[in-house]
């Protein structure tokens, strides 16, 4: 098993001496405890090198030169594309369509799927989603006159698999939902829940957000047999404004492109114009070209790890957490998700006492601790528990027992200066 002051020694942040004012750094350090990674990973030196070599060496557009600087810019590109298919169990690399994110990868299925829905139909998601895989498809069963259901979650936190079973009908032509909750960390059997959803009706498209997912254990789209499964670069080290639409060689051949422009059309002169082949036709205009290449060098830094590995790491450092929160706080500790770890990501919210979580989270930033406070873009989740508010801890593989115990302190402090 690796050591996390070993893999500290990866991440520049952490090595980087920031000058100080009177309470606590203006920028990484030593001391940092990094307890946001549901938010952005950190970045390892490696994948910081691999887009500033880019930046630096072969700075050329992709798919359009025919000089070397541009030859050699579209073979590492397209190198990315076969690694993300390799990764997550993609059965060809043209089921692969770079994006900007999972924010935008979740509105491109949106769009690519609105010309399959009539008035009637009826789409689905969970109370537990991202705004990001709730708010696409509210807007457009609005604007498209379809029925609109949010499957409520149990008292464990898990989707309600049996109120989803007699939701689905043969009307339902869309369900979505998350492999890993960004809030409560449940982890969502998503091969079970996509048997059951095609089972009842075969021909209902379903589109996973594995935002939280992706970095923290091994999947398999090929083995979830989702239609579409969305997750962004930056939750994995790699760079922000990347991200990835996986969708099946079989759909994405009978969908048209919802955005145009260059280098996605083979005929634009033509009465009817011709379009490249999927995944082509769904990526006009130039792509984060740099920030592509720096994903294939993050999916290769995790590689280096073992998935399993990280998994493995990840569920010590929060079932440590868990014990750790429980023991100390007691009755005034109030842990949103599941109830067994066996379930749960490395991902915490809780409230405590009657303390604002805002004021929890500054207090702990004035001691290098970063958390999350808020409703962490899920307000239908934290409407649903008659929460205002939570705040989130969540790891990666740069954590350590230290950084829970550090924080743990520090909340302790934070208890007794506002019981006063």
């Amino acid at each position: 098993m690796f050591s996390p002051q070993t893999i500290k020694k990866d991440f520049p942040i952490f090595t980087y001496h920031p000058a100080r004012n009177a309470t606590h750094s203006v920028a990484g350090g030593p001391d940092l405890v990094y307890l946001d990674s549901a938010a952005t990973t950190l970045k390892p030196r490696v994948v910081i090198e691999a887009e500033k070599e880019y930046l630096e060496h072969y700075s050329a557009n992709i798919a359009r030169g025919l000089y070397p600087l541009a030859e050699k810019a579209t073979e590492k590109f397209e190198m990315v594309r076969e690694k993300v298919s390799t990764f997550i169990g993609a059965e060809s690399a043209k089921e692969i369509i770079f994006t900007s994110g999972t924010t935008d990868s979740l509105n491109l299925a949106a769009r690519l799927l609105a010309s399959r829905l009539e008035a009637g139909d009826t789409i689905i998601t969970t109370a537990m989603e991202h705004h990001s895989n709730f708010l696409p498809w509210k807007e457009l069963a609005k604007k498209n006159g379809l029925h609109f259901r949010v499957i409520p979650l149990t008292e464990k936190g898990t989707i309600d698999i049996e109120i989803l079973k007699n939701t689905i009908d043969e009307r339902t032509k869309i369900v979505a939902f998350s492999a890993v909750s960004n809030v409560l960390g449940t982890i969502n059997p998503v091969k079970e829940i996509t048997t059951l959803i095609k089972n009842i009706n075969p021909s209902t498209i379903v589109v996973i957000d594995a935002a939280q997912a992706v970095s923290h254990m091994p999947i398999d789209v090929s083995e979830w047999n989702a239609d579409f499964v969305a997750f962004s670069g930056h939750k994995m080290f790699g760079p922000t404004g990347v991200g990835i639409l996986y969708g099946k060689s079989s759909l994405l051949n009978t969908l048209s492109p919802v955005t145009f422009g260059g280098g996605m059309v083979i005929d634009a002169c033509a009465d009817e114009t011709v379009y490249k082949e999927a995944p082509y036709r769904f990526e006009a205009g130039t792509p984060n070209i740099g920030g592509i290449i720096a994903l294939g060098t993050a999916i290769d830094y995790m590689k280096s790890i073992g998935m399993e590995n990280i998994q493995k790491y990840e569920h010590t450092l929060t079932v440590y957490a868990l014990n750790r929160l429980r023991e100390t706080f007691g009755e005034n500790i109030h842990i949103i998700g599941p109830t067994y770890p066996e379930k749960q990501s490395g991902i915490i919210a809780f409230t405590l006492s009657t303390i604002h979580p805002h004021d929890i989270a500054a207090t702990l930033g004035e001691h290098d601790i970063c958390v999350r406070a808020g409703e962490h873009c899920a307000s239908p989740l934290h409407k649903s528990l008659g929460l205002h508010a939570t705040t989130r801890i969540s790891f990666s593989i740069y954590n350590s027992k230290k950084d829970i115990d550090k924080c743990i302190a520090i909340l302790e402090e934070i208890q007794t200066m506002f019981s006063k």
